[in-house]
């Protein structure tokens, strides 16, 4: 059984519609795919319709958070979407995705980037704007090579020459309104490096006694030591330990299921649910 806990889509700041991804993830040989954009849920209902047989859709979204000045992401797994309070945060977080990003519009500009807004716009089409959309504008314009080249201090990492800060949930306060919501939270890339300060492992510990489920351990941005060191952490703490591609299309060179969740662990995951329930695919063929 193959899982991929960690996509995007165009509903944020992926390359593929959510009907496409759900097409590609079973082209794959995914048995169960998480979609979980950028603190929004506007592609549940096209990735669901789309769904082809034989594989599962776990509904979720990847919150922003902040805490002592340091940005993290929280996932979170079938919560329930009408949920008031958590459903207002996440407007108040996409509500400043677009000042944020005329911001460090701004700021590369007076850093003598050629780069517009209407450039980042297109780009973001109708999803919610953010960083890696201006990266990809970076990339066009041949200040980069790569997406992931500019997120680094030169560029847009945390903290970086062109970065700007957003509205972002505390996560103590995120992990609440998931469990609140019926859902399930694990902490992404907790140990992801190279794109800027992360939070201490005394953070992650707290974290855990506040209810925390779990953190992503199988990462394309943790190496093999990271990985090791992660493992035994969730094990002290008693968290469940997942993996994820983090797939966001043709913006990021890591492909659907390059890194995979223990059917054990999604099991868990399911279980530990009340929101929302994992959709089983019916609405085509499964690719050949």
């Amino acid at each position: 059984m193959h899982i991929d806990l960690h996509t995007h889509s165009t509903a944020s700041d992926g390359t593929d519609t959510p009907a496409e991804l759900v097409r590609n993830a079973a082209a794959a040989g995914l048995d169960v795919v998480a979609l979980t954009d950028h603190d929004t849920v506007r592609g549940h209902a096209e990735a669901i319709a789309a769904l082809p047989e034989g594989l599962t859709l776990v509904t979720g979204a990847e919150l922003s958070c902040r805490i002592d000045g340091v940005g993290l992401h929280m996932l979170a797994y079938l919560f329930d979407p009408d949920e008031p309070e958590l459903a207002r945060e996440r407007e108040l977080v996409r509500d400043d995705r677009v000042p944020r990003a005329q911001t460090m519009v701004r700021k590369l500009q007076a850093l003598g980037v050629p780069v517009e807004w209407e450039q980042v716009a297109r780009i973001a089409g109708d999803g919610s704007v953010g960083r890696p959309h201006i990266a990809t504008a970076l990339v066009e314009l041949g200040v980069v090579r790569t997406v992931s080249d500019a997120f680094t201090p030169e560029w847009l990492a945390n903290g970086g020459r062109a970065y700007a800060e957003k509205h972002e949930l505390d996560p103590f306060d995120a992990i609440r309104l998931v469990k609140a919501a019926g859902g399930v939270t694990v902490f992404a890339h907790p140990l992801a490096v190279k794109r800027g300060e992360v939070v201490p492992e005394a953070s992650i510990a707290r974290f855990a006694a506040a209810g925390l489920d779990g953190i992503e351990v199988d990462h394309m941005d943790h190496d093999e030591p990271t990985r090791a060191r992660l493992r035994g952490l969730a094990k002290e703490l008693g968290l469940l330990a997942t993996g994820s591609s983090d797939y966001h299309g043709s913006r990021k060179t890591v492909r659907l299921g390059e890194y995979t969740t223990d059917p054990e662990i999604y099991g868990e995951i399911t279980r530990r649910a009340t929101g929302a329930f994992p959709v089983p695919g019916a609405g085509g063929p499964r690719p050949a």
